[in-house]
């Protein structure tokens, strides 16, 4: 194995409260307000990986530094895009986990610029007593391990719903290629467990459903639990793999095909949001305060943020 597909221990202190809190409300939401329905604060509909981040660190910050409400509803990307574009939703910011993904289905109608303000990189969080979970904790290869698993031990968020998702299948099918595993991709894309809901993800390793699962860095460190780092060739957090990443592509079911990208989190203020002063502040909040980002597992280095478009003055840090 390369030099960076070792183990690591758990994450951060637990965060489970405010997860558990949520966890009765519908498919892929999350959030104490939840409804975004009033004006007096900043409105943001996000990717369901940065739920427990918001809920427990940047809304808190965000409403003691500024003085508004923090009202945030969290979805899978593909999800976001669609409910803004469907007009189900109308959020002040809208927050992608797939740069690319936003500017294709946002431009032009709903927003022309955004900032990428963090990063991300994708793991496989585990249950250290379960047989798989062993096999990982011991060191071994872990596409071996996930070739043995039984049918619904590994859990996926829902590639329809989500770039989390699609990219545990073009993680496979760059081990594939990797490894040489002919077929490796669409075996595992027959037995995975697919969830729709993305920040309970990771509830299966906990009440004992699931033995592993494909999850962002950050979602395993909130929430506890063991972790094996994956090679750069295929994590999707290297910048410097773009093109290697971009070899695997998916077609969603409904028809949109999306090459593997490194996880970058980009942020916009929708074009005729209500409150779009609050949604700039907000946005500004996000790239001034990196190392609270930085708290909850996100990655912030000197290359961010960047800017796509033209954003208007008020953000520009």
């Amino acid at each position: 194995m390369h030099s960076r597909d070792g183990r690591v221990g758990s994450g951060p202190r637990s965060r489970r409260r405010v997860l558990a809190a949520t966890g009765g409300l519908a498919a892929g939401l999350v959030g104490v307000a939840g409804c975004l329905g009033s004006t007096d604060g900043v409105r943001v509909l996000a990717a369901g990986s940065l739920a427990a981040a918001f809920e427990n660190g940047v809304g808190p910050a965000f409403e003691s530094a500024s003085g508004l409400r923090y009202e945030g509803e969290y979805y899978g990307t593909n999800a976001v895009m669609r409910l803004v574009e469907d007009r189900t939703k109308y959020p002040d910011v809208v927050i992608g986990a797939d740069a690319e993904l936003l500017r294709e289905r946002l431009y032009p109608d709903h927003a022309d610029w955004d900032a990428e303000f963090a990063a991300n990189e994708v793991v496989i969080a585990y249950a250290p007593e379960t047989g798989l979970g062993s096999r990982l904790a011991a060191g071994e290869p872990w596409y071996e391990v996930f070739a043995a698993a039984d049918e619904d031990a590994i859990a996926i968020s829902d590639p329809d719903l989500d770039p989390l998702g699609y990219r545990a299948l073009l993680l496979f099918e760059l081990a594939e290629r990797e490894h040489g595993l002919a077929g490796f991709r669409d075996a595992m894309a027959g037995k995975v467990a697919r969830v729709a809901d993305e920040p309970q993800l990771l509830a299966g390793l906990e009440n004992g459903d699931r033995a592993c699962a494909v999850a962002y860095s950050n979602m395993a460190a909130e929430r506890d639990v063991a972790v094996r780092r994956l090679d750069d060739a295929y994590n999707f957090g290297d910048a410097a793999f773009a093109d290697r990443y971009a070899r695997a592509s998916y077609t969603t079911d409904g028809g949109h095909t999306v090459e593997g990208t490194p996880v970058v989190y980009n942020a916009t203020v929708r074009s005729d949001a209500d409150a779009p002063a609050a949604g700039r502040e907000f946005v500004s909040f996000l790239l001034e305060n990196g190392a609270l980002l930085a708290e909850h597992g996100l990655r912030v280095d000197d290359s961010l943020p960047r800017f796509h478009g033209d954003p208007p003055e008020a953000i520009e840090p």
